[in-house]
């Protein structure tokens, strides 16, 4: 098994993290490499690795010049020997067992392309009220439940980069981490885990999300405020809009400024129950709405900026059609029905 650990500028966290994968129980663990990836860092990130290094043949440095967590990801699985590849992060810290559960779950279901598991919080102090499941998408968090859980394109759940372990041989059919969907520096809202399993889930391959298969992610500070999900949610919108994934792009409609109808009326919705929650006092249900319109912000300024980013007419002509589509539309559902005809025996 070879572990790819990808780093930016953490080098004090990147010790403990360490030290959770090589810390595994030794009775039940396979072979394995500690590939740490550092991302043009800046600290000390390359001291601490080599630290391990020199007392540990398992861990090995390898320097990526190119910003991006997609370039990290990549280098790694460049840089990896064994047939299963994992992935995790420099600001968590995996259970004793983390590299015995994976294997085994790949025991117990060979069909598995790719392999996910829970990433639970390590929080810095007791979150705010406010921030319950329904937020864990901004921190990178996971938990799908107990019992495990076959993914595909009929249940297309993500399975977090910081817990995801896949098959060498998956690489040579679907490709690596796509860089156009990365986050760079403290970049938010990516979505290059998302955008690489859509790729394998319509090959026709599945993974599997085991609960069993558990690491903690030390939940940052600044991300128990409101203002960073806000970034989050504008940013994955962002993302989200250079993605083109089909159950976002199908539209009965059309689109306008490049944005498909059916948006425009969820964008509608979510300011009609935020305005009501507002009203009503409830503050937690308004952010809720508020962080949809986010998302919508997001994405509608990265599809505006493709429209204005065409000719003249390709733009005109885009309109009319939304326009000329919504009439049609209109007069369908307005026009009477003509009475169905009696059958006479």
């Amino acid at each position: 098994m070879s572990i790819i650990l990808s780093t930016y500028n953490r080098s004090e966290l990147l010790d403990p993290a360490i030290r959770s994968v090589l810390g595994q129980h030794e009775a039940i663990t396979p072979p394995l490499e500690l590939v740490v990836v550092d991302n043009n860092s800046t600290d000390r990130t390359r001291e601490v690795v080599e630290r391990f290094a020199t007392v540990d043949r398992r861990v090995r440095y390898v320097f990526e010049p190119q910003q991006g967590l997609s370039y990290a990801r990549n280098a790694g699985i460049r840089n990896a020997r064994a047939p299963l590849v994992v992935f995790t992060d420099d600001d968590v810290r995996v259970e004793p067992d983390w590299v015995a559960s994976i294997l085994r779950a790949f025991g117990e279901f060979p069909e598995a392309d790719v392999m996910g598991g829970r990433v639970l919080p390590a929080w810095p102090a007791a979150p705010p009220t406010w921030l319950t499941r329904d937020h864990w998408a901004p921190l990178a968090l996971a938990d799908y439940g107990d019992v495990p859980l076959v993914v595909n394109a009929d249940r297309p759940i993500c399975l977090v980069g910081a817990n995801l372990a896949v098959r060498r041989s998956v690489f040579e059919v679907v490709g690596v981490f796509a860089t156009d969907f990365q986050r760079v520096k403290d970049g938010v809202g990516s979505l290059e885990d998302h955008e690489f399993l859509l790729r394998l889930f319509r090959r026709g391959r599945k993974g599997v999300y085991d609960p069993r298969i558990v690491i903690h992610a030390e939940i940052q500070p600044n991300r128990l405020d409101r203002a960073y999900h806000r970034r989050w949610h504008t940013g994955h919108g962002r993302f989200h809009a250079l993605m083109r994934s089909e159950h976002i792009e199908q539209t009965s409609v059309g689109t306008l400024f490049g944005v498909p109808a059916h948006l425009y009326r969820r964008a509608l919705r979510e300011m009609v129950a935020w305005t009501g929650a507002m009203a009503a006092g409830k503050r937690a249900r308004a952010f809720r709405h508020e962080l949809a319109l986010r998302f919508f912000g997001g994405f509608f300024q990265a599809r505006r900026r493709e429209f204005l980013r065409k000719p003249r007419r390709e733009r005109r002509r885009e309109v009319w059609r939304l326009l000329r589509q919504t009439v049609q539309r209109r007069e369908a559902l307005t026009s009477p029905r003509k009475p169905a005809e009696r059958s006479h025996g």
